[in-house]
């Protein structure tokens, strides 16, 4: 037996409503509607927007967030917890979300046992350590000694936060020949960290580029610092650069000249002269003697120091045939050079200074080392004057 529904709120209790023309059940013969086995019209049911009790059932928000937690295995104890409350308020509320809640509780516990395998291995400090070094990578620009790169816009100044590796052999940028750590705990300034890259990266510049005759003058030092935020986010690394001094200009080939590249015979004579030059780099502010002579002696004495073994280290290294004999006679040389300088760190006035600095000067004239370059096939251009015009 079919059921009518309850009256409309204009309709008397007992009577219908004539037919719609859009009912959607057929009328009989003469536009009459068909009729029920008891005279009554045939059932027709309400739609949704009639009706408040056919309204879905909510669905469970602890077992949405167990669902979410299980598929990002994040917290997974978390998840699992939250899953088993969000069953049983489904049974005892009637709500939805009991296959998510399931879900949620199966993906939770496969979590937790992961996490429990990897607390037992080791394997959760390893993921640690890697998440650590990952936040380190993306704070600081990630490039090794030897590598070459392209900074955005071709320029090695201002800030960058990312560059391009590129093959040596060809053009690129700047070539990283050094790196080192910064130490302390708050960022100290961008001067201080300039100063300390500055200072730090010049002097390691040799052990790359053992034959400074061979860097073109065009080229000199740079170097890819830390920012503040970059410290914060845990960056220490400075990165020591070659990079060329003309605008728009870059490098082509590797600048390397060290113990992986050169020959036993060149790295003898590289580390002797490197002792000279060491020592001539130490020379004081002051440009003229008068205005500090106590400090010009003291740099003739290193000065007379360095060449004294400079001479010890090229008369002790078994020279090949054809270096041999002008090895030995630039020995001779420094032997006259230091001579010299001796004489001017004893000096008691600047006059006297600068006679025996004139002479000492000219025995360890670049150019006098020409021919056991040659013979060691090391470069024979002497760097030009913009530099100190005498390392040998």
């Amino acid at each position: 037996m079919s059921i009518p529904p309850p009256p409309g709120p204009h309709q008397p209790d007992g009577s219908y409503p004539p037919p719609s023309p859009y009912s959607p059940y057929p009328q009989g013969p003469y536009g009459q509607q068909p009729q029920g086995p008891y005279g009554q019209p045939p059932y027709q049911p309400w739609t949704q927007g009639y009706s408040p009790y056919n309204r879905p059932a909510a669905v469970n928000g602890l077992a949405i967030a167990a669902l979410v937690l299980g598929i990002l295995c994040f917290l997974p104890g978390v998840g699992l917890v939250l899953g088993l409350v969000a069953l049983a308020q489904i049974r005892k509320r009637g709500e939805r979300g009991k296959g998510m809640a399931i879900a949620g509780c199966v993906l939770s516990g496969i979590g937790l046992a992961l996490w429990v395998a990897a607390l037992a291995t080791g394997g959760a400090a390893d993921f640690w350590q890697g998440l650590k070094d990952g936040a380190r990578d993306g704070a600081s620009i990630s490039l090794a000694k030897g590598e070459c790169f392209n900074a955005p816009g071709g320029s090695l100044e201002g800030e960058t936060y990312d560059v391009d590796k590129v093959p040596c052999a060809g053009e690129h940028d700047g070539e990283v020949f050094a790196s080192f750590e910064l130490t302390g705990g708050p960022y100290p300034g961008d001067s201080a960290v300039t100063d300390r890259a500055d200072e730090r990266c010049y002097n390691l510049q040799d052990s790359y580029a053992m034959d400074g005759w061979a860097v073109p003058d065009d080229v000199d030092v740079y170097y890819l610092t830390p920012t503040r935020d970059s410290w914060a986010a845990g960056d220490r690394e400075v990165t020591c650069v070659f990079g060329n001094t003309d605008e728009g200009a870059g490098l082509t080939g590797s600048l390397r000249n060290d113990e992986t590249v050169l020959d036993a015979d060149q790295v003898a004579y590289l580390k002797a002269a490197h002792v000279l030059n060491a020592a001539l780099d130490t020379a004081p502010d002051a440009e003229y003697v008068e205005d500090d002579l106590p400090g010009h002696k003291a740099w003739a004495g290193r000065v007379t120091a360095a060449l004294e073994k400079q001479a010890g280290m090229l008369r002790g290294h078994a020279w090949p045939g054809d270096a041999r004999k002008p090895v030995t006679a630039l020995a001779g040389d420094l032997d006259k050079a230091r001579a010299q300088w001796a004489k001017a760190a004893r000096a008691a006035d600047a006059d006297t200074f600068y006679a025996h600095y004139d002479k000492g000067f000219k025995l360890i004239d670049p150019d006098r080392t020409v021919t056991a370059r040659k013979a060691l096939g090391l470069a024979t251009t002497p760097p030009s004057s913009d530099d100190t015009g005498l390392e040998v």
